[in-house]
């Protein structure tokens, strides 16, 4: 309905329309049954007709209404409640990604190099009324953000999907936020993420992932989907100068490792590992850099590379893409959690399009590593 009041976000074409069939603004508002002053406001938007009026124009201009007002986007400035997503409390002004999770509106601050480089969605100006949540001005429409995805996980190949999809013609896209898979599993429980990569193995049952799907997202209907496969092993310096050969060499004296955070699967396989080859938990955090911690696949290997370590647990990929030895030891499972009612999101049906294109799967194959020939494949769900 129109509404007598200025600065109502309403943009008239009467004018455009009136002129077109040749009509003199005195003979449209006798037609209409208004004063000559009036329809001048309407024209120039001083003023927006009500119900009544828009119908009488409509009729004496031979179109419909939506052709004469047209209501404006809603403005990019305008300030909304966000839920936070940082790591601490945010200083004010953040710049921030903006996310629709369900309901909730959901502010990821931009760091490292993503907060000197990155476009921002809007800018955290205060603290929201609300405990948690601040108060963002929108850099873009709210319409865009329904566009966008946000999935957590550990998988450096997320960083090449997301690029893909950036360079492909749909609007949809995907942000990837870089956590280990038991908190990228926890974060996509409490609906802070669309979707979640993780590979953890589950000893009693002999499974990967299924299991502490169900623990997580006890009671919410899920999807577990295939990506793909890829190697773990150790990460060594280049030419592999200490002849590592296994697991079992972790026990040498003086050998310095780099380490998973705590709830990552890397580090769910180190441990596995290294109580198969008999260290008790004491033992195996004893062992010299157990308690060094990389947050990143990337950084792990780093880590290595600059020589601060001799041996990391991690993925082959980021192994060749810094030169270092790779010794393999096992393959696992990555799969794709997505709750049942984000599976229609625009963004994850471009995603799961895109993991099944056979010119993506061969460029994930070139990472090294990678097996993704059932990628995109749904291989169990939860009630």
């Amino acid at each position: 309905m129109f509404n007598s009041s200025e600065g109502s976000g309403c943009t008239s074409g009467v004018q455009a329309r009136r002129e077109s069939v040749g009509l003199s603004r005195s003979a449209l508002a006798a037609r209409a049954g208004m004063s000559r002053q009036a329809l001048h406001a309407i024209e120039t938007g001083g003023y927006v007709p009500n119900t009544l009026v828009a119908l009488k124009l409509a009729r004496a201009l031979e179109c419909r209404v939506e052709d004469l007002f047209v209501l404006e986007p809603e403005s990019p400035g305008a300030p909304l409640e966000a839920r936070w997503l940082g790591p601490s409390a945010p200083r004010f002004p953040t710049r921030v990604r903006l996310f629709q999770v369900g309901e909730q509106l959901l502010a990821l601050p931009l760091s490292g190099e993503d907060a000197l480089t990155s476009p921002a969605d809007g800018v955290c100006e205060e603290a929201g009324r609300l405990e948690g949540e601040v108060s963002v001005r929108l850099y873009t429409s709210p319409s865009q953000l329904e566009q966008v995805a946000l999935i957590c996980g550990c998988d450096p190949a997320f960083g090449l999907l997301a690029a893909t999809l950036e360079r492909s013609p749909t609007p949809a896209r995907m942000v990837w936020r870089n956590l280990p898979s038991t908190q990228a599993l926890e974060s996509l429980g409490r609906g802070e993420a669309h979707a979640a990569g993780i590979h953890l193995w589950h000893a009693p049952s002999g499974q990967y992932n299924l299991p502490f799907v169900e623990l997580a997202l006890a009671g919410q209907a899920a999807q577990l989907i295939t990506l793909w496969t890829w190697e773990q092993g150790l990460l060594l310096a280049p030419g592999n100068p200490l002849d590592v050969t296994g697991i079992e060499d972790l026990t040498r004296g003086g050998l310095r490792l780099v380490n998973r955070p705590q709830g990552a699967g890397s580090r769910h396989l180190l441990d596995r590992l290294l109580e198969e080859a008999g260290l008790s938990q004491a033992a195996r955090t004893s062992l010299p850099g157990y308690g060094r911690e990389a947050s990143t696949h990337l950084e792990l290997a780093e880590t290595v590379a600059r020589g601060e370590a001799d041996a990391g647990l991690g993925i082959r990929s980021v192994a060749d893409a810094l030169g270092l030895a790779f010794v393999p030891l096992v393959q696992e499972r990555f799969d794709l959690v997505v709750p049942e009612r984000h599976l229609e999101h625009p963004a994850l049906r471009a995603l799961l399009e895109q993991v099944r294109q056979p010119a993506f799967r061969r460029e994930v194959e070139a990472l090294g590593g990678y097996d993704p020939r059932h990628a995109g494949e749904v291989w169990a769900s939860t009630a």
